[in-house]
């Protein structure tokens, strides 16, 4: 069984990550209006812009740490469309590390608000995390997102993940 992993943008080194440059940027919005949300997927790029580990512990995590992360969302011309805001506190620490984190996507027409967990931030795999709820013309969303890492330190200065929101 493959774990779920929550969205949590970012989180390794962090002083790599607080600097940002742009990227180019791809999303996608397929479905319609006249179907709801159902069955709608949308994708997006996230550029991380500030991410804060507390208590910083430069060797690695320990259980009970948290961290503050916030990114730009952004769409295939490179628009900045939206962005995300996410907390997460480290549930098992060392090397095989899990982070319960909760993230909100503010988007065009609403927000959705996601939950679960992340392992291992050092290797920015993949991770899936559910979609717990919403506002706007996502007041009744559901689904999940499945997020993947695009580029990292040392190759850009910042992580830039692509979000695949899959509306059910």
């Amino acid at each position: 069984m493959r774990p779920i992993r929550a969205v949590c943008l970012g989180t390794a080194t962090l002083a790599t990550l607080l600097a940002c440059t742009p990227v180019a940027a791809a999303a996608t919005d397929a479905g319609s209006d006249q179907a709801g949300d159902k069955g709608r997927t949308i994708t997006v790029l996230a550029e991380v812009q500030q991410v804060t580990r507390f208590p910083e512990n430069p060797d690695s995590p320990k259980q009970g740490d948290q961290v503050a992360v916030r990114s730009l969302l952004f769409d295939e011309e490179h628009n900045q469309i939206g962005e995300t805001h996410g907390s997460c506190v480290t549930t098992r620490g060392g090397a095989d590390e899990a982070e319960q984190c909760l993230v909100t996507y503010i988007l065009p027409g609403g927000q959705l608000t996601t939950q679960g967990v992340y392992f291992n931030y050092l290797d920015q795999g993949p991770f899936d995390s559910a979609i717990t709820g919403g506002t706007g013309k996502y007041k009744k969303a559901r689904g999940w997102v499945h997020s993947t890492t695009e580029s990292k330190p040392p190759e850009t200065p910042t992580v830039v993940r692509r979000f695949t929101i899959h509306l059910a």
